[in-house]
């Protein structure tokens, strides 16, 4: 891994050129977590109405059935719809996880096209596990070389996801590594996605989603069939690099390859909402925890935040839907000072709800250095309660539940899988639960076949 003239080579190398017996056992068990988190997502947004449209978008132009499955209405198609669907329904809950360095959320955008390209390769369950391990170690490089510049503007899982998806579905197909830059080439110049739809309470975010999990897909299959792409998408003079970043550090596309394993460093989210809310939210709830307060002991709220967050949340100031109150900090401080969580059933029910809009309107946030500079790296979460008897209590969590430092247990994730399946209809209780064996049992399956009947 030493041609630093040349990143994107040794990147593409290493995605093509991994073997399941190469990753740790520790990995491996991680990536049967994350998948089983993903699923939960996926199912939960089965009656979304922007996800409806994408699946009535398939149907028209897709085969009416086909090897691989729309999770959220238990039809078939091809891979290539069927990664449409299900990588736009693993982003709309705001569950899916999250890795800290890049602000990359990986589940969405790998593990869709992977299990769709498995499902349709007859690819057995330890070669999904190695695609899924190469889609993330993968995209987690490329979010962190594009860096903190290029998430003020573009919405990091929609580019960098584009590679990601290529890397796994191109490890399924087994690509050379020559293959797999052209991959990276033709996915990177496809890579698309900006902020700007927040301000609208637009659909967009799961479209970012769709777009880039098929895009990565399409681009490994061309490969395959000798189509070419730029040999230095990233890190070239013209390339993503220059076009989408002011700080893009190619150094960082080959950090640790094959020692530091990136994927084992995933956050998966607690609460339901956008991941630059979970510090505070966490905070908020020790000090009043701790202090046994009730939301209408608080007078205000100050939460001390990185820039990112500024950038993401501030655009939100009274969220006109459930999805755009995911990004409000003073919706999800409300509802988590109101009901002690910020759950599903907790934003659809009450994220405009009087005690909640009245919380809301107490929250503040401002720029912390100490929390900018530990950023991204670390998220930590930091708040200042002044209390209606005139107290000023301080909170402070350095990892925010979920965090590899603070993780959800095996019992935990199947918990929140459940929770999820049944939030969306997804799924009923004996389905999930042969869902989370079979997922345990991943890397002694000869072949991923259905996962839902």
């Amino acid at each position: 891994m030493t041609d630093s003239n040349h990143p994107s080579k040794v990147l593409a190398s290493f995605a093509a050129d991994l073997k399941f017996a190469a990753i740790p056992a520790p990995v491996l068990r991680r990536t049967e977590d994350l998948i089983l988190d993903w699923l939960g997502s996926v199912l939960a947004a089965r009656t979304a109405r922007p996800i409806r449209s994408i699946e009535r978008f398939a149907q028209m132009m897709g085969p009416a059935d086909g090897p691989s499955e729309i999770l959220t209405s238990r039809c078939t198609s091809s891979p290539l719809f069927a990664t449409l669907v299900n990588a736009a329904a693993s982003h709309f809950v705001e569950q899916d996880d999250v890795h800290n360095g890049s602000v990359f959320h990986p589940a969405a955008v790998v593990i869709a096209p992977a299990l769709a390209v498995a499902q349709s390769i007859g690819a057995s369950g330890a070669q999904l596990l190695t695609a899924v391990v190469a889609g993330y170690e993968v995209g987690i490089r490329v979010g962190e070389f594009l860096g903190r510049s290029h998430y003020k503007t573009f919405h990091t899982t929609a580019t960098a996801g584009t590679i990601a998806a290529a890397a796994a579905v191109g490890r399924l197909l087994d690509l050379t590594p020559q293959q797999m830059l052209h991959a990276f080439g033709s996915a990177g110049t496809q890579s698309a996605g900006v902020w700007e739809f927040l301000r609208d309470a637009a659909d967009s975010k799961q479209l970012h989603c769709a777009h880039a999990a098929a895009s990565g897909l399409m681009s490994a299959y061309l490969a395959q069939d000798g189509f070419t792409g730029a040999a230095k998408i990233l890190e070239g003079a013209q390339g993503l690099g220059v076009g989408m970043s002011s700080d893009a550090d190619p150094a960082k596309l080959t950090d640790g390859l094959g020692t530091r394993w990136a994927l084992a460093e995933t956050s998966f989210k607690y609460h339901a909402s956008c991941r630059h809310t979970h510090p505070a939210a966490d905070a908020l709830l020790d000090v009043m925890t701790k202090n046994k307060l009730k939301h209408s002991d608080i007078a205000s709220v100050t939460t001390h935040v990185h820039q990112g967050a500024i950038d993401v949340l501030g655009r939100v100031a009274v969220p006109a839907t459930v999805h755009q109150g995911k990004f409000s900090m003073g919706t999800v401080l409300g509802l988590i000072a109101v009901h002690g969580r910020a759950g599903l059933g907790e934003f659809d029910r009450d994220f405009l709800a009087p005690e909640v809009a009245g919380f809301r309107d107490k929250v503040t946030m401002q720029l912390d250095t100490e929390v900018d500079t530990a950023y991204p790296a670390r998220w930590i979460g930091k708040v200042s309660v002044e209390t209606a008897d005139g107290r000023t209590l301080q909170g402070r969590v350095d990892e925010p539940k979920g965090d590899p430092g603070n993780t959800l247990s095996r019992e935990e994730i199947e918990d929140k899988m459940q929770r999820l399946a049944h939030y969306g209809e997804g799924a009923t209780t004996e389905e999930a639960n042969a869902m989370c064996q079979r997922i345990w049992q991943l890397a002694t399956t000869p072949q991923v076949g259905r996962w839902l009947p």
